[in-house]
């Protein structure tokens, strides 16, 4: 009998597990534990914006419930620095009292950084101790270090009344790491005691072979940089700090001096000398200033931009706008990464770009091991799931067919089916004395769409807005009318994406011509001006579709003057 059978009829009170983001989406990760007047929150992160969503920067998960319940948080505890996991603290912190962030190592020092943008806002850091135990007066979290693509991942064990609540992280499970093992004692001892409730991350569920050795890809790419003549250009994730390493000490041992270009990579990089996760010295790096001194032999760029990012370095490079920086004929351009779902089309317009300028390219392939998943495949999955053998299972991090997957996984290994919780985002699944139940109730969890720096969000009302901007254009008149109501000047006509004066001027002459009929057929005085600007949008829409079979959004702007007083009248509306 396991621990929490033996103990569960004695306790008060329901345990409730529930995402805020990270369900139905690879992304946006937070996921949260609560028991009683005790709240644990686990990551925080963002995702990033499809094509459809306009001038959008990230995603963020929606924090009201926290907001309202923000007398209970105990603490933020981050498994790892990777954005989909740390890129929205800088917004929670803002919003809701967090009494302290738990992180460790390499991922304190990502969080500190990003901090840096966010000078006004408070925070708490403290960097836990992977052997300690974090106590509360019903929670208590432990820690185990898991290997993924960046240092110092950790999964962790919710101790509560009920049982042990695990959640992996990410993960893989790679018996030749280039950086730390992963702490297999600490996960078979854990199965040992008993799981109440395994998370686990769900992106390789449907990649059915062992996920490839880090040690693996660091000897290729070591093989790689033998072989290579002229200028190296090697694009990979800028968290993946052991891959960064090793991209550094073949280019030291093959003579090359370095050149880190993109923000990103140099904060990595950075922070990784410091940590000493990256072994080099001041003198193995160069500025771009100092490109021309060294043969094409004697360098490497290391840049962002793997995934095609329009304005990332490696794109700007590849389209001939980086201001230092061009593709010559013999360069040598390594994708050390894999296209994240949706990233293709950018991915082949670089390597486009880089071919027709004389660059060649590496990418990723059965003939080319330059990359390697941080994730667990599906054999990896399950043989965590026998190690732990949870009562209940969770897949988490995952589009809804991968967490589909990882739960038929699950129950081929021997979970009951009745015990496997497929969740989406707000969703309970609670827990006490009679089992384990999705409630019927769900929590906020829309998606925080976040422009610019606006915490608050953007109102999908302009995201629709800026969608039919963006494929039907607009026309904006602004009509100047005097105190009898009757135009006063020309009315001045604005097109933009909807056509191009000066090359159609019969058009917008068309345009000036019906506004003037418009206005001499009705006294303007004597009517409410709201219904003059609805009525005129209306016909002159119509008058555009005829003329040119086109649909564009009409902005009317009225002044209403009054000459001899003095006053100003401005109303505006749409189509």
């Amino acid at each position: 009998m396991n621990t929490y059978e033996s103990t569960v009829n004695k306790i008060n009170g329901d345990l409730k597990v529930f995402a805020l983001g990270g369900l139905f989406e690879v992304g946006k990760n937070m996921y949260v534990i609560e028991y009683k007047d005790e709240i644990i929150i686990i990551d925080a992160g963002i995702l990033f914006p499809e094509d459809n969503l306009y001038g959008i920067d990230y995603i963020i998960p929606d924090f009201t419930y926290l907001i309202e319940n923000q007398h209970k948080i105990k603490g933020l505890f981050i498994t790892h620095g990777h954005e989909d996991h740390i890129g929205g603290i800088p917004y929670l912190l803002k919003q809701v009292k967090i009494p302290k962030i738990y992180a460790n190592g390499f991922t304190v020092e990502l969080i500190k950084k990003k901090m840096e943008d966010h000078p006004n806002t408070k925070y708490t850091i403290y960097e836990f101790n992977e052997l300690e135990k974090i106590k509360f007066q019903h929670l208590i979290v432990s820690f185990f270090r898991v290997n993924h693509s960046i240092p110092d991942a950790f999964g962790m064990c919710v101790s509560t009344p009920y049982g042990d609540v695990v959640t992996t992280g990410d993960f893989k499970f790679d018996l030749t790491p280039v950086g730390k093992d992963a702490d297999y004692q600490k996960i078979c001892a854990m199965g040992q005691k008993g799981v109440l409730l395994l998370m686990s991350d769900s992106t390789n569920a449907k990649v059915k072979d062992l996920s490839t050795s880090e040690r693996l890809v660091a000897d290729n790419i070591t093989d790689l940089f033998r072989g290579i003549k002229g200028r190296i250009i090697i694009a990979t994730f800028a968290s993946n700090v052991s891959r960064l390493n090793q991209i550094i000490e073949s280019s030291i041992e093959n003579g090359r001096k370095l050149l880190v270009v993109g923000r990103s990579m140099e904060n990595v990089v950075q922070i990784g000398r410091d940590l000493g996760y990256i072994k080099a010295k001041d003198e193995h790096f160069i500025s771009e200033k100092e490109l021309s001194r060294y043969n094409p032999n004697e360098i490497t760029i290391l840049s962002t931009g793997s995934q095609g990012e329009p304005l990332s370095a490696l794109s700007r490079i590849a389209s001939g706008s980086h201001k230092q920086i061009h593709i010559v004929p013999g360069d040598t351009i390594i994708f050390s990464s894999s296209a994240i779902p949706g990233n293709a089309t950018e991915i082949d317009n670089v390597i486009n770009q880089i071919s027709k300028q004389g660059g060649n390219t590496i990418v990723q392939s059965s003939f080319n091991d330059v990359h390697a998943s941080g994730h667990a495949s599906s054999y990896e999955e399950k043989l965590l799931l026998k190690l732990l053998r949870p009562k209940y299972f969770m897949p988490i991090h995952g589009e809804f067919y991968m967490l589909k997957t990882h739960a038929k996984s699950a129950i081929d290994c021997g979970i009951n089916p009745n015990n496997v919780f497929i969740l989406e985002n707000g969703k309970i699944l609670n827990i006490n004395e009679n089992g384990a139940k999705v409630l019927s109730k769900k929590i906020p969890a829309k998606d925080i769409l976040i422009d610019g720096t606006d915490v608050g969000g953007v109102n999908t009302a302009v995201i629709e807005e800026r969608k039919q901007l963006s494929q039907r254009g607009m026309v904006t008149t602004v009509i100047t009318l005097d105190s009898k109501g009757k135009i006063l000047v020309k009315p001045t006509i604005i097109s933009k994406g909807f056509l191009f004066a000066k090359d159609n001027e019969s058009v917008f002459e068309s345009i000036e011509e019906f506004i003037n009929k418009y206005f001499n057929g009705i006294d303007a005085k004597a009517v409410n001006k709201e219904s003059i600007i609805e009525d005129l949008k209306e016909k002159l829409l119509s008058h555009i579709k005829k003329i040119c079979k086109q649909n564009p959004m009409v902005f009317i702007i009225l002044n209403f003057t009054n000459i001899e007083k003095g006053i100003k009248n401005e109303k505006e509306t749409e189509n």
